[in-house]
């Protein structure tokens, strides 16, 4: 089966995401996904059902369109198409206007003009266009809605508003025009819904702008190296989404870097804000990597594409944040039960309206008016809107800030953190280590052996203590390996083709032969110590704030490493944390971590292959950008910028999203629960009720947009 990505326009809120998701299953297809803030939907086409062609045209007779599919625009070529809901209004609003105008008649009463408006006829050829556009849209839309068993907000303006519509065409056919005429109340509902639709649009685009920003930066021109029949290089000018792995670009000075690639010549300096959220430049040069999207504020370079523009960190950043904003933590589950069964409710409430306001007052006009207020200024969009709108902006500033939420659920969870767990090397340390001391105790091993045996062990490891010392003793004279493994927790073990088993780890590793447990790593030869190395690592320079930071909010913080227990206590001394818990093996860490998060919530954080099994076991778990690729992967959220320096942000973002989400809900409920029964007894008319839920949506909106601007830390 295909996989489709399909760009809708329409949807407003979580109901009208439903309805679309609700008709794909129906109509057969798989794994549907559905943004209501993005328009963007996912599924597996399973064309022996039904076809791509019938689906788009389903999808339309629902009150939505298909404008892209896989990222190709299905509209004509030329200037980008007018907002539909634009459009609608621009259509409706002179034969509204006009038919209002019989609403002031004191000041024209009396006049050839005043005798024009208020002639039903007149009136009825002036409505008649507006109804007919409006039920192009809402009617079908909602009849689509009552055959798939999930009727929309839709229904609720058909409803209201071809009752007003219906009930004066009754009154002109019949003669009463006078005790009948509310053909302006039909136009006026129809016209300000469109207009609240398209306010909506508006500010759910608004919401949307970070992930924008950052989607278009995906897209650019690269320079592409090639070589003629006489080897002579040539320059070509093609977009990125062209470049494979292994081409050769040509990055100017001021240019944007087009993919992933690694720099083969010059050097360069490189600003990855729109990465990591770091404004000042870093200096690249011969084997570093560039990272696509980010500006290369100075310098010329010569790289060598490392991956696709679609498989780029960019890219990758870009779909993580589309499928965090689609999913649907906690909070919003109960506000989605309440949105399915919210148009029936209405509709009942509309009709025990009309019965008892006529049953009370004795006049069917007045009660008729109070059951179409009623169904008019209802707003399922409101609480269907609640949830994503504030995902969308927390999420867009977060990645915008270089901090990357894989899933919805994490910005939720951080309202309840009383704990912080850290890992120590690479995570409160620099992870940038160097040789301090080492010493032989065999005699018979010399130095150049010693040297040897340590690179040919620790080359095959990707922690930062090997890493460090493989570069420092680099040789090409390295031995053969029978058998070499990475022991989590203790360190490298191998079997040379001359038979010896040789070992570079930690204490425990030689725990047996010695107690001096003042080393970092202990070199073994056939269960002989034969030597130790020492090596020096320096704190971020962030990590003391950071811990203050949690200390001043009340977070208990705890460093968890493999470490020795001496050194951690020293290092938690130095930066303010509460406890230590040092000496652990990845599976004890686990198991630590496990019991941490049953007492209270927690999150940890860390950086390398160790610590990916704790991360996924916390609450919420946190690596950082430069972390082993098991660890990025495990983590819910991943800091891009290098350091700890926004770990207070990712936290902020997540309560105060959160707020957010809460401060939408409540408006939505408390809008509905006050706004039903003020229609119900007459305080509002039909337009006006029409007006104030077309502008419901756009509060929501515009206090999910103060998630751009609101101290969070």
């Amino acid at each position: 089966m295909e996989t489709m990505n399909w760009q809708v326009e329409g949807m407003t809120c979580a109901n009208c995401a439903l309805t679309i998701s609700n008709y794909l299953k129906k109509e057969g297809q798989q794994h549907v996904q559905v943004n209501p803030v993005s328009g963007e939907v996912h599924f597996e086409l399973d064309e022996s059902k039904i076809s791509k062609e019938q689906l788009q045209k389903g999808v339309h007779d629902l009150g939505y369109r298909v404008t892209k599919e896989n990222n190709v625009s299905l509209q004509p070529e030329g200037r980008e198409p007018m907002n539909r809901q634009l459009r609608y209004v621009l259509i409706c609003v002179p034969f509204t206007l006009v038919l209002m105008l019989h609403m002031f008649h004191r000041f024209f009463h009396g006049t050839v003009f005043y005798n024009v408006i208020s002639n039903p006829w007149f009136q009825l050829s002036l409505c008649l266009p507006v109804y007919i556009t409006g039920m192009s849209f809402f009617g079908r839309s909602a009849v689509k809605s009552i055959r798939n068993r999930l009727p929309n907000m839709n229904v609720l303006i058909t409803i209201g508003a071809s009752a007003a519509f219906f009930y004066s065409l009754y009154g002109t056919l019949t003669g009463q025009a006078e005790q009948y005429m509310f053909y302006e109340t039909a136009a006026t509902i129809i016209t300000l819904v469109f207009f609240g639709n398209y306010m909506e649009d508006a500010s759910i685009q608004h919401t949307q702008r970070a992930l924008k920003s950052l989607a278009r930066s995906q897209k650019v021109m690269a320079n592409m190296i090639a070589f003629d029949d006489q080897h002579r290089e040539q320059i070509f000018p093609v977009e990125n989404t062209t470049l494979r792995i292994g081409d050769l670009i040509l990055i100017k000075n001021g240019e944007q870097v087009p993919s992933d690639c690694k720099i083969l010549w010059g050097e360069a300096t490189v600003n990855e804000s729109i990465i990591t959220g770091e404004s000042l430049p870093i200096t690249k040069k011969q084997k570093d990597v560039l990272i696509g999207g980010s500006l290369l504020v100075d310098g010329t370079v010569k790289a060598q594409v490392t991956s696709a523009a679609e498989n780029s960190v960019l890219a990758n950043i870009v779909n993580l944040v589309k499928q965090a904003q689609g999913e649907k933590p906690p909070v919003q589950q109960m506000a989605d039960r309440i949105s399915a069964i919210f148009v029936p409710v209405v509709l009942g409430i509309a009709a025990l309206t009309l019965i008892i306001n006529w049953i009370l007052i004795q006049e069917f006009e007045p009660a008729f008016m109070r059951s179409i207020a009623v169904l008019v200024i209802a707003c399922p969009c409101a609480m269907g809107l609640a949830t994503p709108a504030a995902i969308a902006v927390g999420l867009g500033r977060a990645a915008k800030n270089g901090i990357l939420f894989r899933n919805a659920k994490s910005l939720e969870l951080f309202k309840n953190i009383t704990q912080v767990v850290f890992d120590k090397t690479g995570t409160l340390t620099t992870g940038n280590f160097e040789i301090a001391d080492f010493k032989i105790l065999s005699p018979a091993v010399s130095e150049e052996a010693f040297k040897q045996i340590v690179y040919s062990l620790e080359k095959y490891s990707n922690h930062p203590i090997a890493l460090c010392i493989a570069a420092a003793w680099k040789t090409t004279n390295d031995l053969r390996w029978e058998d070499i493994q990475e022991v989590k927790g203790l360190g490298m073990k191998g079997t040379s083709k001359d038979g010896r088993v040789l070992t570079a780890g930690s204490f425990k590793a030689a725990s047996h032969l010695t107690n001096d447990d003042l080393h970092n790593i202990y070199i073994l030869q056939n269960d002989e110590l034969i030597g130790w190395i020492d090596v020096k690592d320096e704190l971020r320079p962030e990590a003391a704030s950071i811990v203050t930071f949690l200390k001043n909010r009340n977070i208990h913080t705890v460093l968890l490493s493999g470490d020795r227990k001496a050194k951690c206590e020293r290092i938690a001394a130095q930066l303010g944390i509460d406890e230590v818990l040092a000496e652990q093996t990845p599976e004890q860490k686990l198991l630590t971590i496990s019991q941490l998060t049953t007492i209270q919530p927690t999150v940890m954080v860390g950086d390398g292959i160790n610590d990916a099994p704790a991360l996924a076991k916390a609450t919420i778990g946190i690596s950082l950008s430069e972390a082993s690729q098991v660890a990025m992967q495990t983590a819910d959220v991943v800091l891009m910028s290098q350091g700890l320096k926004n770990l207070p942000l990712a936290l902020g973002l997540g309560r105060h999203t959160f707020i957010t989400i809460k401060q939408n809900l409540f408006w939505a409920f408390f809008y509905n629960i006050i706004a039903i029964p003020v229609a119900a007894f007459g305080l509002l008319t039909p337009t006006f009720g029409a007006l104030v839920m077309g502008l419901s949506d756009v509060v929501l909106a515009i206090n999910s947009v103060r998630l751009f601007i609101k101290k969070v830390v």
